[in-house]
């Protein structure tokens, strides 16, 4: 096993694009950390301070001078611009992006936790009868329901019902996007099941759960990897689209969505509202797409470029 990942590895650097994306993500992930410290631990910018006299301010801009020295953002600059109440939308931007980020992060794991019980469970115990069906049947019917469901109205009409919560809205996208790994899953599953090494283990008697996750699960990790990369893009770009409609995060704590549901009234007089919070959630669900498919291509030979 650790000579294939090694192997996805060594495929994986030769893919200049994928390792690009790779290093996108992890500026991201830095500036979100660091978004955090700045924004809610040191509070060196202040996402939510109004500045009336300095609204609609282009970016790179001077601090307005009659401003108390308190209230004054760091470096003297408005490096981003402002917003129509003179909030710095770098700070909201740092402060959006570790919302924004650990929304997707967190709605993945809860996708892959599902998609891999649901999966595995069907895989490997396919053919056992639970009933008049088999219990590969049952699951894949109930996968199927799920798959019919238009999921954006879906999450929408829930996120509508339930109090508004970040955390609502990650148990939601969580559990709305596990059907296409539970889907991988399963296939690779059905697969691994009837390899030497499994049918070895079965015919030494090792318990079922230690065969599933010591001798299965690890073989089937590279079709996950590559599932919850694109989950966590799709989580991002859903969530944005839930805040700019007003049903996902709620003022006054930031998400690169509701920045940008703020900016589309002034598209013309304030163009940077509405262009650097959609720049940066095409920039990161590019390098997440870029990273799946990389991924894609490096653990399947076949896919492999020459």
């Amino acid at each position: 096993m650790k000579g294939r990942y090694s192997e996805i590895w060594q495929y994986f650097r030769k893919d200049t694009i994928a390792c690009l994306g790779l290093a996108v993500l992890a500026m991201l992930i830095l500036v979100a950390i660091l978004g955090k410290v700045f924004t809610e631990w040191l509070v060196i910018f202040d996402p939510a301070e109004v500045r009336l006299m300095d609204k609609l301010l282009p970016p790179l801009s001077q601090v307005s001078a009659s401003l108390p020295e308190i209230q004054r953002p760091v470096f003297g600059l408005y490096l981003l611009g402002t917003d129509d109440l003179g909030r710095d939308i770098l700070a909201r931007m740092l402060q959006g992006s570790f919302v924004s980020l650990s929304i997707g992060l967190v709605a993945m794991a809860i996708a892959v936790l599902v998609g891999v019980l649901v999966g595995a469970t069907a895989g490997f115990y396919g053919n056992r009868k639970l009933g008049p069906v088999s219990i590969d049947t049952l699951l894949m019917r109930m996968t199927d329901v799920f798959l019919c469901f238009p999921s954006f109205f879906l999450i929408l009409t829930v996120v509508a019902l339930l109090p508004a919560s970040v955390y609502y809205i990650m148990v939601v996208l969580g559990l709305t996007s596990w059907m296409g790994i539970a889907r991988f899953v399963r296939a690779e599953f059905l697969s691994l099941r009837q390899r030497d090494f499994v049918l070895a283990a079965i015919a030494s008697g090792i318990p079922d759960r230690r065969l599933i996750f010591i001798h299965v699960l690890p073989n089937a990790l590279a079709p996950i990897l590559v599932s919850a990369t694109i989950s966590v893009a799709t989580a991002i770009l859903t969530e944005s689209a839930l805040s700019f409609l007003g049903f996902g995060v709620q003022p006054p704590d930031a998400t690169w969505g509701n920045i940008l549901a703020d900016g589309k009234n002034y598209i013309f007089d304030a163009p940077w509202m509405f262009f650097i919070p959609g720049a940066a959630i095409f920039i990161i669900v590019l390098a997440f797409n870029l990273v799946g498919e990389g991924l894609r291509e490096a653990s399947h030979p076949r896919l492999r470029r020459r």
